[in-house]
């Protein structure tokens, strides 16, 4: 045998397409070519295989060996290919027997010892196994129902076999059989027996998933913030309508305390989302804490590229990074412009299409946007102690930092004053984060079962369609168009809050004393 396939996944954006490794041993000097779009990573893949094959007590083939990653306009980046690699040169030069590699699909980094080092994307890599095979199975159905003589195809369960380091994130996915390996030589111990029952070879193990938290713990809580009991109110709204929130206030009034905390009141995340979240912060290779939403504080000196993502190979930026969680900016005029300009768009359509010359690539920014800034350069505007020394011009040029089309974006702009020593010391505890949880999942259950998405979400059709005013709602919210100067957008978003409002309430109806409070959170 002078040819084998191998099946392994390319990790593009936050996919995970199939890969056919081809691997043909010719007559000829001795050489190894790579071909189909290999990065850097890929071609030096050929040292660290050979190495790993002859450590592992394997020949390395003395001929000309031509390895073909297909499809071959796909890139393939990454050390996640070496061992897929090393597979095919054994199967074509036969080492390995060649038939029972159908079978499975594998990714790997192999050391020059042979053992096997932890990869990025393994989760999306068994997510997409998973999205393959229901795939199959539901046009395989298709077919039965249309031709009734004619028997469903087979379908082969496809095993996936990763490091022992990627073996408990990947398990994650359900119907997807993870095998975790420590070296070459225990996967090709393991095929051997595949091949050959009689040889007394050890067999890779299935991972098993551990067991999803029963509950997402938090290392802050809600009640840690004491007093500003409207900004409270209003974190709460934002909680339950997946609402945009704008806080303003002097230092140290607990602007960044509350943004911190709205994490902690948010309804937990769903098994799917869950994984969603995880499979990006796989791809990105980042820490993340499984079942938790996430918080994305980024600094003021970060790029248009880092926040929304991008490269000559378009990667996650934060806000993708904060998808189904938080991203809070604070101090947000020392921001660049632009950068907050770049904004304007993922905020409406929840995705961001990244576009280069040769690729785009959309991500998912389904994000809760919290925004921290302070009246003016020095902070104390409006304050009673009279320490502001800010010219009237100062403040202007400093709140003009932020666009008209940016503020129309939020929903909720609240002002945060700062509460005096004595009464912090004297206040009570106000309620934790699971208290105000449980208001906060009952309205979001009320918006699913009611339109399956939550009120931010809301497109002008169905605002039509799901928020209803009576006479007097309609006229006052008239009136405050006029002294408000609302746009057609701040005029939906003043109805998508005054939506949530009442389903916090458990209302049906939205009443004029939804309305008013919608209203009172969109005076800048």
């Amino acid at each position: 045998m002078s040819f084998a396939q191998v099946y392994t996944r390319s990790v593009v954006g936050l996919h995970a397409p199939k890969v056919i490794i081809e691997v043909h041993l010719s007559q000829g000097l001795p050489a190894l070519t790579i071909v189909g779009l290999p990065e850097a990573a890929v071609r030096e893949s050929k040292d660290r295989v050979r190495s790993a094959i002859l450590n592992s007590g394997f020949q390395f083939p003395n001929r000309r060996l031509t390895i073909n990653l297909a499809p071959a306009d796909l890139p393939k980046d990454g050390a996640r290919l070496d061992l897929p690699i090393a597979i095919g040169i054994l199967a074509a030069s036969d080492q390995l027997d060649p038939d029972v590699l159908s079978g499975f699909e594998f990714i790997g980094e192999l050391a020059l010892n042979g053992n096997l080092r932890q990869v990025t994307g393994s989760l999306a890599v068994a997510r997409a196994i998973k999205a393959e095979r229901l795939a199959v199975k539901s046009s395989s159905s298709n077919e039965r129902r249309l031709d009734e003589q004619q028997p469903a195809a087979e379908l082969t369960s496809v095993k996936l076999i990763v490091p022992m380091d990627n073996g408990a994130e990947a398990s994650r996915v359900e119907g997807v059989e993870v095998l975790g390996a420590q070296s070459l030589k225990a996967v090709c111990d393991h095929l051997q027996s595949l091949a050959n029952p009689s040889i007394p070879n050890e067999s890779l193990a299935v991972v098993t998933p551990s067991p999803a938290p029963q509950h997402v713990g938090y290392q802050v809580d809600l009640a840690d913030v004491k007093g500003q009991h409207h900004a409270r109110r209003a974190l709460e709204i934002a909680a339950a309508g997946g609402h945009s929130i704008l806080f303003t206030g002097p230092p140290g009034s607990g602007k960044t305390l509350m943004a911190s905390r709205l994490p902690t009141i948010l309804p937990d995340l769903s098994d799917e989302d869950a994984l969603e979240v995880a499979s990006t912060y796989s791809v990105a290779d980042s820490d993340y804490d499984y079942g938790t939403r996430p918080f994305r504080q980024v600094h003021h000196t970060i790029s248009a590229v880092a926040l929304v993502g991008g490269g000559s190979r378009p990667k996650p930026g934060e806000i993708t990074l904060a998808n189904k969680g938080v991203l809070f900016l604070d101090e947000l005029p020392e921001f660049d412009r632009t950068v907050l300009e770049v904004l304007r768009q993922p905020l409406e359509a929840k995705q961001i299409t990244i576009s280069r010359a040769n690729s785009q690539m959309t991500f998912p920014a389904n994000f809760q946007l919290v925004a921290a800034m302070n009246p003016c350069p020095c902070g104390y505007d409006g304050d009673t102690s009279g320490r502001c020394r800010c010219r009237p011009e100062q403040i202007k040029r400093y709140q003009d930092k932020l666009s008209g089309p940016l503020l129309d974006r939020i929903d909720l702009h609240i002002t945060v004053p700062a509460l005096p020593i004595a009464d912090l010391q004297n206040a009570q505890a106000g309620e934790t984060s699971e208290q105000v949880r449980v208001r906060v999942a009952a309205a979001h259950k009320n918006q699913m079962q009611r339109q399956q998405k939550v009120n931010n979400e809301l497109s002008p059709s169905e605002i039509d369609k799901y928020i209803q005013l009576g006479e007097s709602e309609q006229q006052l919210l008239q009136l405050a168009q006029q002294r408000l100067n609302l746009s057609a957008r701040g005029y939906h978003r003043v109805l998508r809050v005054a939506r949530t409002i009442a389903d916090l309430s458990d209302s049906i109806d939205i009443t004029s004393v939804h309305v008013s409070e919608a209203l009172s959170y969109r005076s800048k």
